[in-house]
C-alpha cells in the first residue's frame, strides 16, 4: 500500500477583492483539524477571482505567502490558479506548485481558456507532471482542459497517476463536467482531484473520484474541506491488472495498431473541423449551425430513395407491432 492523504478545499471567492487572506486562514484550520494530510489544493482563480483585470506578475506577494503557508504546515500546496502576466505582455490562467519547503517547482498554464469566455487569455503549452518522493507521480490540468482527453493522455503517458483539477465552474455545464471526470479516472485509470468554488468562484459539487471510477467524496453547495488518504498501489494494480480485473486500456493504448491521423494537421483528415465557423461567443437570436449544406453524397442517397415512378400512390405497409 502507497498512501497519500490529499484535501481539496471548496471555498467562496469573492471577485473584487483578494482571497488570499481566506484561503491561508482556511488552511491554518484545515491542517489543525486535519494534521495528516499531506497535499491541498484549492479551486482555479480562488486566489483573486475570474477577472484578469486583477492579472499579477510572476513573482508577486501573494505567492509568497502561499510558499510561508506550505513551509510551515510541511504540505504540497496547489493554490488554485491565478491570471498572471509574462513579459510579453500576455495574460496566463497560471497553476503553482508548492513543495513542503516553500519552493515553487512547477507552474502550469491552462491549455485551453474557455474560449470563447476566455478570449483574452492566452493558452499554454507544456505539460506539468511532478513527483512526490517515495509516493507517486502527479499531473495537473485546470478546468476545461478535461475536456479535451488528449490532455489527459499525454500526462498518463507519462506516468501521471493523480490528476489534479482545480475548476471554476458556476454554469450549466457542471454536470457534464462531473461525468467527464469520472469517465476520465477510469479511461486513463487514475484518481481525480476535481475541486471547484463558491461565489465568484463556482457553484461547489467538487468531487474525488479512484481509478475504478467509484465517487470517493462528492461536495454539495456549501464551503467543504475534505481530506481523503489515496493508495497509490491501487493504480499500479489496476493498470497491470485492469479495472476490476476487465480492462487495460493504458496497455491497450499502447499495443494499438491504428495512428490517428486527425493529429496530423497536414494530413486533411479533419476537414469537418474547418467548415464549423468561428469560435466567438454567440449572440442573441443566432441561426448558426441550423442552415447545413447537404453533402453531395447524402444528396445522391436521397436522390435513390425516392419512390419509382408507378409507384408513387402505392399503398404503406405497416409493420405489424410484433414484426
Amino acid at each position: 500500500m502507497t498512501p497519500f492523504a490529499i484535501a481539496g478545499v471548496q471555498m467562496y471567492v469573492q471577485a473584487l477583492q483578494s482571497n488570499v487572506e481566506g484561503m491561508i486562514h482556511r488552511l491554518d484550520v484545515l491542517m489543525a483539524r486535519f494534521p495528516w494530510t499531506q497535499m491541498v489544493l484549492f479551486s482555479e482563480l480562488a486566489p483573486f477571482g475570474p477577472l484578469d483585470r486583477y492579472a499579477l506578475p510572476p513573482q508577486n506577494e501573494a505567492l509568497d505567502r502561499f510558499c510561508a503557508a506550505a513551509r510551515q504546515h510541511r504540505v504540497w500546496l496547489i493554490p488554485g490558479s491565478m491570471f498572471l502576466t509574462a513579459p510579453d505582455g500576455r495574460v496566463y490562467n497560471t497553476s503553482v506548485v508548492i513543495n513542503p519547503e516553500g519552493e515553487i517547482i512547477r507552474r502550469y498554464a491552462k491549455m485551453f481558456p474557455f474560449r470563447p469566455y476566455e478570449a483574452g487569455i492566452a493558452a499554454g503549452t507544456d505539460f506539468c507532471v511532478f513527483d512526490v518522493p517515495d509516493v507517486g507521480r502527479f499531473g495537473l490540468s485546470i478546468c476545461y482542459d478535461i475536456w479535451f482527453p488528449e490532455t489527459t493522455r499525454q500526462l498518463t503517458a507519462q506516468g501521471v497517476e493523480v490528476l489534479l483539477h482545480p475548476v471554476l465552474t458556476g454554469t450549466t455545464d457542471r454536470d457534464a463536467e462531473l461525468s467527464i471526470a469520472r469517465a476520465t479516472a477510469a479511461q486513463f485509470q487514475c484518481y481525480v482531484f476535481d475541486v471547484n468554488g463558491l461565489g465568484a468562484g463556482g457553484l461547489g459539487k467538487s468531487c474525488v473520484i479512484d481509478p475504478a471510477a467509484t465517487v470517493l467524496h462528492q461536495s454539495a453547495g456549501q464551503e467543504d474541506m475534505f481530506p481523503i488518504e489515496i493508495d497509490l498501489s491501487m493504480v499500479r494494480r489496476q493498470r497491470e491488472t485492469g479495472m476490476k480485473g476487465l480492462g487495460q486500456v493504458l496497455k491497450s493504448f499502447r499495443d494499438r495498431s491504428v495512428d490517428f491521423p486527425v493529429y496530423d494537421r497536414s494530413a486533411g483528415s479533419d476537414a469537418y473541423l474547418h467548415t464549423l465557423g468561428p469560435l466567438e461567443m454567440p449572440q442573441q437570436g443566432s441561426r448558426r449551425g441550423l442552415h447545413v449544406d447537404v453533402p453531395a453524397s447524402a444528396a445522391a442517397e436521397e436522390e435513390n430513395r425516392k419512390p419509382i415512378q408507378g409507384l408513387v400512390n402505392a399503398p404503406l405497409m405497416h409493420k405489424s407491432p410484433s414484426g
